[in-house]
C-alpha cells in the first residue's frame, strides 16, 4: 500500500504563513482562540508586571474589550485596530499596567500589515505612534519618551507584517507560475495527441487509398483475363494477377498492423510508430508496375530527416496512386528525387489523360498540400503542357526536427 507522509510541526506552521489569511480555513474559530490566548497573556501581564497602578473594575473592563475585537480581524482589519486603540488609549490613559494593553494592539497592527497596502502600512503606524505619544504626554513626558524609545516594536510588527505579505505573493506567483506551466503541458500533450491522430488518419488515407486502387487495377486485369478468351485461358497471366492482389494485400496488412500499433500504446505522449522513408520508394514503384504502370525512377539524395522521408514518401504513395486511377492503361511516369540547395525537390510526371472532367475530387491532393507544409515545404499539382499530369515538391531538409 501506498505510505501516506503526515505533515510535520514545521511544514503547518509554514502552510499557515504562506495561506491567505482571507481565505485560510477556520479563520473565525482560530481568532476566537487567538483572542482568548491574547486576553490570558494580558490578563497574567497586568497581575505581575508592576509598570501601573493595579486595575480596578473598569480598568479589567478596558482590558477585555480591546480583545473582543481580534475576532474579526482578518474581515475588517482597519476597524479592528480602532476599536482596539479606542479601547487602549483610555486605559493607558488612567495609567493601568502598560505592558499588558500592547499585545491586542500589536496583533492589530500585524493584520493591518499583512493585508493592506505598504502606503497604507506606514499611514497608519504613524499615526498610532504618533497618538500613543500624545496621549501618554498628558500623563507625564517621562512616560512619553519611555514609549517613544520603545516605539521601535510597533516598526518592527509593521515590518513583520510587510515581511510576510511579500512572501505570500511571492509564494502565490511561484505557485500560479507553476499552475500556467501544467497547464501549458498539458495543452501541449493535448495539440500532439491531436498531431498524432492527424498523422495516423493521413497514413490510413495514403495506405488505403494506394493498396485498394491496386487491388482494383489488378482484379480488373484479372476479370479481362477470363471474360476475353474463355476457351484460351492464359492460366500464367491469372494466376500472376492474383498473386499480385495477394502480395498487395500482405504489404497493406503489415503496414496498416505497423500504424495502429501506434494506438495501442500506453506509454509516453511523445511515442511515434515507425516512419516510411525514402528507403520505401523502390516498394511503391515495384507495385505501380504490377498494376500495370510504366515506372521510371530516380533518386539522387544522400539522407533526410525521418518527418521529410515520410512525407517524401506518402506524396510518392499517393502521386502514383493518381497515375494508376486516372492516367489510363500502362501509363508512363517518372519519379524524381534531387537534393538541391538544402532541399529535397519531388516530381512525380505521366503521360496518361488525367482524371475525367466530371470527376469528384478527393482528398489526395489536398493530403498532398498539408503533408508538403507538415514539414514547411510547397507543392504544385496540375496538367503539363504536353500532355499528362505532374506533381511537384520542394521540402526543406534543415526543418525535419522541427515539423517531426
Amino acid at each position: 500500500m501506498r505510505s501516506v507522509q503526515v505533515p510535520t510541526t514545521g511544514n503547518r506552521i509554514m502552510a499557515a504563513i504562506n495561506r491567505d489569511p482571507l481565505t485560510a480555513p477556520h479563520a473565525i474559530r482560530n481568532d476566537v482562540l487567538l483572542a482568548v490566548l491574547t486576553a490570558g497573556l494580558a490578563v497574567v501581564l497586568a497581575l505581575f508586571v508592576d509598570d501601573g497602578r493595579r486595575p480596578d473594575a473598569l480598568g479589567w473592563a478596558l482590558l477585555l474589550v480591546s480583545h473582543v475585537p481580534l475576532v474579526w480581524r482578518r474581515r475588517r482589519p482597519l476597524p479592528v485596530l480602532l476599536a482596539v486603540v479606542a479601547c487602549v488609549v483610555p486605559y493607558h490613559f488612567l495609567e493601568y499596567p502598560h505592558t499588558a494593553a500592547t499585545q491586542a494592539a500589536y496583533v492589530a497592527l500585524y493584520t493591518v500589515a499583512v493585508t493592506g497596502r505598504p502606503l497604507r502600512t506606514l499611514l497608519v503606524g504613524i499615526g498610532v505612534i504618533t497618538l500613543s505619544v500624545s496621549v501618554m504626554l498628558t500623563i507625564s513626558a517621562h512616560e512619553a519618551l519611555g514609549l517613544l524609545k520603545a516605539s521601535g516594536w510597533v516598526v518592527a510588527v509593521l515590518f513583520l507584517g510587510v515581511d510576510v505579505r511579500f512572501y505570500r505573493q511571492y509564494v502565490a506567483s511561484i505557485v500560479e507560475r507553476a499552475e500556467r506551466a501544467e497547464r501549458t503541458r498539458e495543452e501541449e500533450a493535448r495539440r500532439r495527441v491531436a498531431e498524432e491522430r492527424l498523422r495516423i488518419a493521413r497514413d490510413l488515407h495514403d495506405l488505403l487509398a494506394h493498396s485498394i486502387t491496386l487491388i482494383g487495377v489488378q482484379t480488373s486485369v484479372a476479370a479481362h483475363v477470363l471474360s476475353a478468351d474463355p476457351e484460351r485461358l492464359d492460366r500464367e497471366t491469372v494466376a500472376k494477377a492474383l498473386d499480385d492482389i495477394a502480395e498487395t494485400c500482405r504489404s497493406a496488412r503489415g503496414e496498416l498492423r505497423t500504424t495502429l500499433e501506434v494506438l495501442r500504446e500506453h506509454g509516453s505522449p511523445d511515442a511515434r510508430g515507425p516512419l516510411p522513408g525514402l528507403d520505401g520508394l523502390t516498394d511503391l514503384a515495384e507495385a505501380a508496375r504490377l498494376a500495370g504502370a510504366r515506372v521510371e525512377q530516380t533518386v539522387r539524395i544522400r539522407q533526410a530527416p525521418p518527418a521529410v522521408g515520410a512525407a517524401a514518401y506518402r506524396i510518392v504513395q499517393e502521386a502514383l496512386t493518381n497515375a494508376v486511377r486516372h492516367a489510363g492503361p500502362e501509363p508512363a511516369v517518372r519519379v524524381d528525387l534531387v537534393e538541391r540547395e538544402g532541399a529535397l525537390h519531388l516530381s512525380v510526371s505521366d503521360d496518361g489523360t488525367g482524371p475525367g472532367a466530371g470527376g469528384t475530387p478527393g482528398f489526395g491532393l489536398v493530403g498532398m498540400r498539408e503533408r508538403a507544409r507538415s514539414v514547411g515545404g510547397t507543392l504544385d499539382a496540375g496538367p503539363r503542357t504536353g500532355g499528362g499530369f505532374e506533381v511537384t515538391a520542394v521540402l526543406p531538409l534543415t526543418t525535419g526536427e522541427r515539423a517531426g
